[in-house]
């Protein structure tokens, strides 16, 4: 499908894998709000993608805060006057130590991202592609291998992305009705900032330390570019992209 005068956008997108979906967007003739907390990191982005960023916005948000959403989606509709896709990338994990050890202001800071976050965005989201014409549009969420199966020490995290599963499936019912698709994808070991713990080593299951094969990020922003290029009336309600080597499939 022609992605002429289409909107999207990406949170969390001045690092990682929302970087690189922006960025995928912005070569594939998107327009693009990116949204993330430092200012400083969207500009970054922004520049990466020399002429394509004339297409770009960069609005420094807090996504767990609704005063803050609002204020994001309305800029958006403001500008563009429409939104068609919005990647629910932004996230953040808590210190791996026992669950026991977690403080609740550690445990309330990845609810408030990964869960509250997400479910106020789609809010915005629905919101705009409810009353826009043509009507409706696409929200992908961004549900992590850890939808699945937890690694140790993640209560936080794992708790939050297998909620965002939940919610996939309620945005997808309830959004029918509007012309409003929504997935999930599920990724594992991206090569990011994020993951390059995993070069050293990192506690398995059975209380080993080991090593982790990751892929590309870039493998990761064609699957939400083609996610996002279907028409709405076809869905990937869920897929599972991850390093083919990855200790995730079978028992490790």
């Amino acid at each position: 499908m022609s992605t002429q005068g289409k909107v999207a956008l990406v949170t969390g997108a001045g690092t990682g894998i929302g970087k690189a979906v922006a960025l995928a967007f912005l070569k594939n003739g998107y327009r693009v709000a990116l949204a993330g907390r430092r200012q400083q990191l969207l500009d970054k982005t922004v520049q990466d993608a020399g002429a394509d960023g004339s297409r770009a916005l960069a609005l420094a948000t807090d996504i767990g805060k609704p005063d803050a959403v609002r204020a994001l989606f309305a800029r958006v509709r403001e500008t563009w006057g429409r939104l068609d896709v919005l990647f629910n990338n932004a996230g953040r994990g808590a210190p791996a130590i026992p669950m026991e050890d977690l403080s609740y202001e550690q445990w309330q800071a990845v609810v408030d991202v990964n869960l509250t976050g997400m479910f106020l965005c789609s809010q915005e989201a629905i919101r705009i592609m409810k009353a826009q014409s043509p009507r409706g549009g696409r929200i992908i969420n961004n549900g992590s291998i850890s939808a699945h199966a937890p690694r140790p020490f993640s209560a936080p995290y794992t708790a939050t992305k297998h909620a965002v599963t939940g919610l996939t499936k309620c945005i997808s019912l309830d959004g029918r009705a509007h012309d409003i698709a929504c997935g999930q994808i599920d990724i594992g070991n991206a090569a990011t900032e994020m993951t390059e713990r995993m070069k050293a080593g990192v506690p398995q299951a059975n209380g080993t330390v080991a090593v982790e094969p990751r892929m590309d990020v870039n493998h990761v922003a064609s699957a939400v570019l083609y996610m996002a290029g279907l028409p709405l009336d076809a869905n990937v309600q869920f897929m599972t992209v991850m390093a083919t080597k990855m200790p995730f499939v079978g028992r490790g």
